[in-house]
C-alpha cells in the first residue's frame, strides 16, 4: 500500500526521512528508454506495482500514446482510452434513458465450453468450465419507462461480463441488423421513432407518419424493417429470443493476429412469439408481462439460459462474401458460415434492488478486454463515442464505475480521481505518470505484455464524408429475409406492415414505403398496396439491383426455430367447482414432468372445491386471467360451472380468444355449452383436442409442444381470405 504524505514539519519534531527513489540507472531504463516506434516513452511494470487499468479494468498497454491512422495521422475515435482518460478529467471539478428506457435484468454467469485460447488472448475464453459473473438487462428501444412490455419494437439484450481483466459489455439486441449504417443518422432515427414533438404522441410505437417518412427516405432500413415488421418484434418472452452482438468485432492473439467475429446467443427454449392481437390485449391485462415472466421463472428454479455462438472469419471470407461485413445492415446467413456454440449464459438471481442494479447498470460498447477489438464499422466507432457521454448525462458523474453494478470485479488501478459521487481515490502522493517515485508510492504503471492492444490495421487514404460503395445493396437481404419465412410468418409481416401504415395520414409517405417493398419481393407490396387501398407504385429508384437468387435461411425463421417441447411454457387451466379432481391432477402431473408450469383461471380468485372435496386455490379470476396469458389452454369445467360459464363474457373470451391466436385447447367433457355459446362449435379443428380423462393428457400435451396450430389463421383472418 503506498505511503501517506508526511505531515508538514512543528517546532521540536525531528524530521522525517525522504521516500527512497530507485538508482538513477534503474529510472534511467524505466522511465526514459524509447520502449517503441517513434521514441515513445513507457514507464513499464516495476515489481510490487499492478498494471495501470482502465476504470473497467482493463489492463492499458501505452498510457503516453493516442491510437493514429499511421505516426502522422488523425486521431481515431475508437480510442476508448484516450476518451476515458479525457473524460474523467473533464469532469473532476465538480435521469431516464433516452432509448432503452424500459429495462429488466438478472444477475447469472457465463461458462465457457470450448476454449478460444488459439485465436485470441482474451482471458474470459481461456479455460473451459471457467464461470464468469454475469449481468444483463433487456429493454425495449421505443417507449418510456412507463411503456408497456409488449409494444412492437426492437428488444436490447445487453450483457455485461466481470472478466478477470476488465469488464466487457456486448450491447446487443434481439436482431442481428440495424436501421441505419453509420452513426451520424442515430439521433434522427431516434427523433423519428420517438413521439412526435409536437403532440408528444404516439408511445412506444412507430406507426405514425414521422417514423415512416424517415423510413421511406432511407433506403438502408429496408432490411432492418422486414425484421422489425416480423414476429421478432413481439416476443414471448424474454427466454424465447435471440441476441446479437449486431457488430463485426476481433478476436487477437498474443501476437496481435486478427479473426473477425459476431456474437449470437441463443436461447436454450427456442424461439418464440405472440401474434399481434394477442400482445395489444396482453399490454391491456398484464403490461410486466415479460418482466413477471423472468422474475417468476428465476425464483422458481427455471433458470433462463442462452448459449453463445460466435461467426468466425478472416480477410479471405470477409473480401470474398457478397456484402460487407463492416455494414450493420447486413448478416452472414448461417448456412454459409456456421455458428460455433462456445459457451452458455445462465440467468440465476434476481437484482435485489431494481434502481441499484437494472437502473443505474451503464453499459458501452468500447468496454473490451484485451484480446477483443473492434472493426471500422462506421455505427459501432460511433456508439463507442456516445456512450460515455450518455452515462454522464443519466448517472450524473464520471465515477459511474463506482457504483456496485458497474464496478469491475478485477483489481482497478489508475489515476482518475475527485469528481462529483466518488467513492474511491488513489492513495498516496502521486496522481500522475510518468513519475519517479518508485513502486510503493509511484502508482501503476503500463504493462505491454498484458495490456490492451489495438489491431494494427493499415489504412490509408484521404479524409471524406462518404458511404462505402459496398454497403450500396439495400434490398437484397431484405428479401432474403422475405422469403426464408414460412408462409405465416410472411403473412404477419405483411399485416405489420398495413397496420403501421395504416396509421401514417400522409399518403404519398404510405406509397413511397411500398414502391420500396416493390424491390424486395413484388407480392407483398401488392400485398400491402392492396391492405391500404393503393395503386401500386413504380419501383423505387435502387443504388443497386435486388439479387433475387439469394437462398433461404431458415435460420432467420421463428417457426423453423420454435421450441421442442412444452418446456418453460405456460397451460392456463380453466376451472370450476366440480372440476374432475383425477384428470386435473394427471394433468398437472404431467406438466412438471416437462418443466412446463400451469396457473389455475376460476370464476373467483379464492378458487374451487373439485370433484373429491379438494380446495384449490386460482391464480386468476377468469376477467382477470383471459386466455391471452399463457402458451395453450385447457378448459375443464363441470357441467354445472360450463353452463354458468357459458352466460359469462369473460369465459367466452378466454375461449374465443385462444381460438382466434392459433393456440391449442383442451377440451373438458363438460364444456360443450360454453363452446357453443362462443359461437365455436362449427369451428373447432384439429387444435382443439379432447381432454376427457387422464388417458387424453399425453396427446393434448404433445401438441401444445408445437406452440401454435396456424393453419387456423388462414381460417379466421380476413386478411386470408382470397376475395376479401
Amino acid at each position: 500500500m503506498a505511503k501517506t504524505p508526511s505531515k508538514p514539519k512543528t517546532k521540536g519534531e525531528t524530521p522525517k526521512k525522504a521516500p527512497k527513489l530507485p538508482p538513477a540507472s534503474e529510472f534511467a531504463t524505466s522511465f526514459a528508454e524509447p520502449q517503441g516506434q517513434g521514441g515513445e516513452t513507457h514507464q513499464t511494470v516495476q515489481s510490487g506495482a499492478p498494471a495501470l487499468t482502465t476504470a473497467q479494468g482493463a489492463p492499458i498497454a501505452d498510457d503516453q500514446n493516442s491510437l493514429k491512422q499511421g505516426a502522422r495521422g488523425p486521431t481515431l475515435l475508437e480510442d476508448f482510452h484516450l476518451r476515458e482518460k479525457i473524460f474523467h478529467f473533464d469532469h473532476e471539478r465538480i435521469p431516464e434513458r433516452v432509448v432503452h428506457a424500459r429495462g429488466y435484468g438478472a444477475h447469472g454467469f457465463f461458462e465457457l465450453t470450448d476454449s478460444l485460447a488459439d485465436i485470441t488472448r482474451a482471458d474470459i475464453f481461456q479455460r473451459v468450465g471457467e464461470r464468469t459473473p454475469a449481468f444483463v438487462r433487456f429493454s425495449t428501444v421505443a417507449g418510456s419507462k412507463g411503456s408497456a412490455d409488449l409494444v412492437r419494437d426492437v428488444r436490447g439484450f445487453a450483457v455485461k461480463l466481470y472478466t478477470q481483466e476488465g469488464n466487457w459489455d456486448i450491447v446487443g439486441n434481439n436482431i442481428p441488423v440495424f436501421f441505419i449504417q453509420d452513426a451520424i443518422k442515430f439521433p434522427d432515427l431516434v427523433h423519428a421513432a420517438k413521439p412526435e414533438p409536437d403532440r408528444a404522441f404516439p408511445q412506444a410505437q412507430t406507426a405514425h407518419d414521422n417514423f415512416w417518412d424517415f423510413i421511406s427516405l432511407t433506403p438502408e432500413s429496408m432490411h432492418m424493417i422486414m425484421w422489425i415488421m416480423s414476429d421478432r418484434t413481439i416476443p414471448r418472452s424474454f427466454r424465447t429470443m435471440e441476441g446479437f452482438g449486431v457488430h463485426t468485432f476481433r478476436l487477437l492473439d498474443a501476437e496481435g493476429r486478427s479473426t473477425f467475429v459476431k456474437f449470437h446467443w441463443k436461447p436454450k427454449l427456442g424461439l418464440q412469439s405472440v401474434v399481434w392481437n394477442e400482445a395489444v390485449k396482453i399490454n391491456g391485462a398484464d403490461p410486466d408481462f415479460h418482466r413477471r415472466d423472468l422474475w417468476d421463472a428465476i425464483n422458481a428454479g427455471d433458470f433462463p439460459e442462452w448459449e453463445l455462438g460466435v461467426q468466425l472469419f478472416d480477410d479471405e471470407f470477409a473480401n470474398s462474401f457478397d456484402f460487407d461485413v463492416l455494414d450493420a445492415t447486413k448478416i452472414i446467413p448461417e448456412e454459409i458460415l456456421p455458428v460455433r456454440v462456445i459457451g452458455r449464459l445462465v440467468l440465476d438471481r434476481v437484482v435485489d434492488n431494481f434502481f441499484a442494479e437494472t437502473e443505474q447498470v451503464a453499459f458501452c460498447t468500447q468496454n473490451v478486454p484485451p484480446g477483443i477489438d473492434f472493426s471500422n464499422d462506421p455505427l459501432l466507432a460511433g456508439r463507442n463515442f456516445s456512450y460515455l457521454d450518455t452515462q454522464l448525462k443519466r448517472l450524473g458523474s464520471p465515477n459511474f464505475t463506482h457504483i456496485p453494478i458497474n464496478a469491475p470485479k478485477c483489481p482497478v488501478s489508475n489515476f482518475q480521481q475527485d469528481g462529483h459521487m466518488a467513492m474511491r481515490n488513489p492513495v498516496g502522493r502521486a496522481n500522475y505518470e510518468p513519475n519517479s517515485w518508485g513502486a510503493e508510492i509511484g502508482g501503476p504503471r503500463e504493462d505491454p505484455v498484458r495490456g490492451f492492444r489495438s489491431f494494427a490495421e493499415a489504412t490509408e487514404g484521404p479524409k471524406l464524408r462518404i458511404r462505402q460503395e459496398s454497403f450500396a445493396d439495400h434490398y437484397s437481404q431484405a428479401r432474403q429475409f422475405f422469403v426464408s419465412q414460412t408462409p405465416i410468418e410472411q403473412k404477419h409481416i405483411g399485416d405489420a406492415l398495413v397496420f403501421e401504415l395504416s396509421k401514417v395520414e400522409r399518403v404519398d409517405i404510405r406509397a413511397r414505403l411500398v414502391s420500396h417493398l416493390m424491390n424486395i419481393d413484388p407480392v407483398l407490396a401488392q400485398t400491402v398496396a392492396d391492405g391500404l387501398a393503393l395503386d401500386l407504385p413504380e419501383p423505387a429508384v435502387a443504388a443497386r439491383p435486388t439479387i433475387q437468387d439469394l437462398p433461404p435461411s431458415d435460420a432467420l425463421s421463428i417457426v423453423k426455430n420454435g421450441p421442442p417441447s412444452l418446456e418453460g411454457r405456460k397451460l392456463g387451466i380453466l376451472l370450476t367447482d366440480g372440476s374432475d379432481a383425477a384428470l386435473f391432477t394427471a394433468l398437472t402431473k404431467a406438466l412438471d414432468a416437462q418443466n412446463a408450469v400451469f396457473e389455475v383461471v376460476a370464476p373467483k380468485v379464492g378458487g374451487v372445491t373439485l370433484s373429491d372435496g379438494t380446495a384449490l386455490a386460482a391464480k386468476h379470476k377468469i376477467d382477470g386471467g383471459p386466455s391471452v396469458l399463457f402458451d395453450a389452454v385447457a378448459v375443464l369445467p363441470s357441467a354445472e360451472g360450463a353452463a354458468l360459464l357459458a352466460i359469462d363474457k369473460p369465459a367466452k373470451d378466454f375461449v374465443s380468444d385462444a381460438f382466434a391466436h392459433c393456440k391449442f385447447i383442451g377440451i373438458g367433457a363438460a364444456s360443450a355449452p360454453l363452446f357453443d355459446k362462443a359461437g365455436l362449435t362449427e369451428e373447432l379443428d384439429e387444435g382443439c383436442l379432447p381432454l376427457g380423462s387422464a388417458k387424453d393428457v399425453d396427446a393434448f400435451l404433445a401438441a401444445c409442444g408445437q406452440v401454435r396450430h396456424w393453419p387456423r389463421e388462414l381460417a379466421v383472418d380476413l386478411d386470408a381470405q382470397p376475395d376479401a
